[in-house]
């Protein structure tokens, strides 16, 4: 019986999806997101090819799933600072048209 290897970056991806979603409240939640999306995209490859040289796998998933997770919530937070600042931009213009300036 042939020794396993650990997926690589697998512990890595996991917390990046953890940190992803802790910070997806900030831009950075979508960055790290992103990142363990990609470093999880490479491990599952390596691991669909040969499933019996690798283990691990269950923490290179949860960490992809929580990376998921992290970058739609990352990707939601950013488009609710967009639309916030243009309705803040829009109204302060008006504003400012209203008084004169």
């Amino acid at each position: 019986m042939a020794i396993k290897e650990t997926l690589p970056n697998s512990t890595a991806v996991l917390v990046l999806g953890i940190c992803s979603i802790v910070f997806g409240c900030f831009f950075v939640g979508l960055i790290l997101g992103i990142i363990g999306l990609n470093m999880a995209g490479k491990g599952r490859k390596m691991y669909s090819a040969n499933p019996e040289l690798y283990e691990g796998y269950g923490a290179l998933n949860a960490g992809w799933i929580m990376s998921l997770i992290g970058t739609i919530l990352g990707g939601l937070y950013t488009i609710y600072w967009i639309i916030a600042v243009a309705i803040l931009g829009g109204a302060g213009f008006s504003a400012l048209r209203l008084l004169g300036m």
